[in-house]
């Protein structure tokens, strides 16, 4: 509407891939005689920041899986305009494995890069500001009291998935739904933590809001010094993360920075 200031789109996802099949000669630490045939997505789990339902995209959703089960061109154009439309993305180590698998079928599919995003891996951040004995989602959603994910019985679900069981596929949903659910509230729980998260007051054209979750209620909590000046220092009464004002205390300027 009119007048209605733009509100950045924060998108949580996972990810989860099928396996390569290959052609080996034994069980245990072999070379790849032959590639039968590479990864793909099998689907993908996503929630907006501010919405309460999880959504799941699978293969099985497209009219395209039943003439050809391992196409993922319809699943992968979803995730594309997901990530075309978002302004931050949030995943468990999606640095390294979702982001990077994403972008490896966005590019065999001819989709060319959606609109650059910012992105948060909460693995990354588990690992900065704290020393836990386990950094996985599962291990970290116990810890802290979060919930689990879904047991999934190991490498069956998958195999099962490839073969169209729809019972295995009504558990892959599952299983992706909740691990979104977690991320999520991990997330939350880490964010007060992230000095380095994305400026969302700047993405929001707030610039007096909070930058880590742009809530506009600030509370006043000293100052913040450096080697040449010093800085208001505020709290965010709805996340809890610390920020400063952008100019010296001596300055007259209620925008803040991280």
């Amino acid at each position: 509407r009119k007048g209605k200031p733009r509100m950045a789109k924060v998108l949580f996802y996972d990810i989860e891939t099928a396996p390569n099949l290959a052609y080996v000669w034994g069980h245990y630490d072999q070379n790849v005689v032959k590639q039968h045939r590479e990864w793909y997505i099998m689907c993908f789990s996503y929630k907006w920041e501010g919405q309460k339902t999880t959504k799941v995209v699978a293969l099985p959703d497209f009219d395209l899986y039943g003439k050809d089960p391992e196409n993922d061109r319809e699943v992968v154009q979803a995730l594309w305009d997901l990530f075309d439309e978002a302004d931050v993305v949030i995943a468990h180590n999606g640095d390294k494995f979702d982001m990077k698998k994403a972008n490896a079928r966005f590019i065999v599919h001819e989709m060319g890069p959606p609109t650059p995003v910012q992105q948060i891996d909460t693995l990354k951040a588990s690992k900065r500001y704290f020393k836990f004995n386990s950094n996985k989602l599962d291990n970290l959603g116990t810890h802290l009291s979060l919930g689990n994910k879904v047991t999934t019985g190991g490498f069956a679900l998958w195999e099962g998935c490839m073969n169209g069981d729809e019972k295995a596929w009504r558990t892959m949903k599952k299983y992706a739904r909740q691990d979104v659910d977690l991320l999520a509230d991990l997330y939350y729980r880490l964010r007060p933590w992230m000095t380095n998260h994305p400026n969302l007051a700047l993405l929001d054209g707030r610039p007096d809001s909070c930058p880590t979750c742009g809530h506009w209620d600030l509370m006043r909590r000293g100052y913040r010094s450096t080697k040449v000046a010093q800085y208001a220092n505020f709290q965010c009464k709805s996340c809890g993360s610390y920020c400063r004002e952008r100019v010296r205390s001596d300055a007259t300027s209620p925008n803040v920075v991280p």
